[in-house]
């Protein structure tokens, strides 16, 4: 077998392999609320599938992780007001979090011993980002309500401190330690 195409094989076999965990972390990440919204640990297979086999993989993983949110009904709240504007962020704010740790890593591997640090920080910073971007352009009325119900008085403060904040940094924290952890022992095993 030739080398381009055993390293095929690897990556596909990894990229399954993730995508049955990245299945398994958003089912059970459900339970683990922080505010309305369920902590992603699911960024962090998907960093590592981005850095180890690439953009590809890294934009199949997102959509994967975008596609169990919309089936195992976390989207619901925001289906019951649009259904186009949720499938559409869902899916597009996990494929784009794959695809931007993946070619974010990509790009600085090669000179840069913080790729997988920086790729894993890209990620839930596009992931937050496209959803809050979802969030105002199909939902804004829902939100105001949403935060008004709260006590917010701004929009934008809600958003962030109420909807956001807490989920986007546990999110970024454990991926910026656990994902650049797992893809140096992944490395050294290799080596």
């Amino acid at each position: 077998m030739s080398t381009e195409r055993k390293k095929q094989t690897e990556n596909l076999v990894l990229g399954a392999i993730l995508t049955a965990i990245v299945i398994v972390l958003q089912l059970l990440g459900g339970f683990i609320k922080f505010g309305p919204f369920s902590i992603s640990l699911v960024l962090i297979p998907i960093v590592i599938g981005a850095a180890k086999c690439g953009v590809k993989i890294g934009t199949w993983l997102g959509f994967v992780f975008g596609a169990v949110v919309l089936l195992n009904g976390e989207a619901t709240a925001f289906f019951a007001v649009n259904v186009f504007g949720t499938v559409l962020t869902v899916l597009l704010k996990g494929a784009a979090c794959g695809f931007a740790a993946g070619l974010t890593y990509k790009l600085l591997a090669k000179y840069n011993k913080y790729a997988a640090v920086v790729a894993a920080v890209v990620c839930p910073l596009v992931n937050t980002g496209v959803f809050i971007l979802g969030c105002l352009l199909f939902f804004l009325d829902t939100i105001k309500a949403w935060g008004a119900g709260l006590g917010f008085t701004n929009t934008v403060s809600y958003v962030f401190l109420g909807m956001v904040g807490g989920n986007f940094l546990f999110e970024l924290a454990s991926n910026m330690i656990l994902s650049p952890v797992i893809l140096r022992i992944l490395n050294f095993k290799e080596k």
